[in-house]
């Protein structure tokens, strides 16, 4: 007698939902990776068509909202050069070297960096780069030459590709270089904490929670720090002013329209008896001012706003 081996009951899938979610997304990963290869084979002048396809990619649940952003700021990093993050000459921390003892810690305390260009003479003639562990080495031995404690300056031009300085960055193991205008003059400065926040946006810091609640923090030097999405209203009350508060609700919005266009890092705007001067910039806005009072003028600001 032949047996006949039974034919076992058809299996269930527990979870089909799961299983018509892979196939589609099988699907969706194979249109993406087409897409990919065009906007290669197509160069550059289809960047924003790749920056679609990921947003698309994002509602189809193929990359995370926190990839996408991450993808978009390598793409536009690309085209970004060291002058366009840089922190401009005029708002560069640095240290004289000639300078005594207490006033350089004084600096360092207020200031909080890590590491600080140091000039000799004048500000454009940088010689080197100060950790600010090293400055605790003249106070245990005063008999130490600052010069030697000094680690080399790297310069690097305004074009310089941001891509291009990660790169360095990464291999030469440094984290700050100086940048030079077409004339050799010191343009400003650029951390790799700077190209980074290109891709990862802003790195806060421990201070930086109670920043966002507040928007208006008072700093060491007797100057304050107002986020660019602080209400008019709030800034009012706090320097005790009178901002038109009828066509814009934030004090970015107010610069930007006073002052024609968004103010670059760096960049000075006198608004009303407030002088604003711009820390941070990010996706297209101001993130930071630096706000003081300008010396000689009322409290009642009228919103007129001028670049310095």
């Amino acid at each position: 007698m032949v047996l006949t081996p039974k034919t076992p009951p058809p299996v269930s899938d527990p979870h089909p939902a799961r299983s018509a979610r892979s196939s589609d997304s099988g699907a969706d990963k194979r249109t993406l990776f087409e897409r990919i290869i065009e906007f290669i084979s197509h160069g550059v002048d289809s960047k924003d068509e790749l920056i679609r396809t990921l947003a698309e990619a994002e509602s189809r649940e193929l990359i995370e909202p926190e990839s996408r952003l991450m993808l978009e700021g390598v793409l536009r990093m690309a085209d970004m050069t060291a002058g366009d993050v840089m922190v401009a000459a005029p708002r560069m921390d640095l240290l004289d070297i000639d300078a005594p003892y207490d006033q350089l810690l004084g600096v360092v305390i207020e200031t909080a960096h890590s590491r600080f260009p140091v000039f000799d003479g004048q500000r454009d003639n940088v010689i080197g780069i100060l950790m600010a562990k090293d400055l605790l080495k003249l106070q245990r031995a005063p008999e130490l030459n600052l010069r030697t404690l000094l680690r080399p300056a790297v310069f690097v031009p305004e074009s310089k590709r941001l891509n291009e300085l990660l790169r360095d960055f990464r291999s030469n193991r440094n984290h700050l270089a100086i940048v030079i205008d077409e004339f050799g003059g010191t343009a400003g400065l650029i951390t790799i904490e700077d190209v980074l926040e290109e891709i990862v946006g802003e790195i806060e810091d421990e201070f930086d929670e109670q920043d966002l609640v507040s928007g208006i923090v008072s700093l060491a030097d007797g100057s304050y720090r107002v986020a660019g999405d602080t209400k008019i209203s709030d800034v009012n009350q706090a320097f005790d002013v009178k901002l038109p508060e009828e066509e814009f609700d934030t004090i970015g919005g107010l610069v930007a329209h006073d002052f024609g266009r968004v103010p670059r890092r760096g960049e000075q705007v006198d608004c009303g008896p407030l002088r604003l001067v711009v820390m941070l910039t990010r996706g297209g806005a101001v993130r930071w001012y630096r706000v003081t009072r300008r010396a000689g003028a009322g409290d009642d600001g009228q919103g007129e706003s001028e670049g310095g």
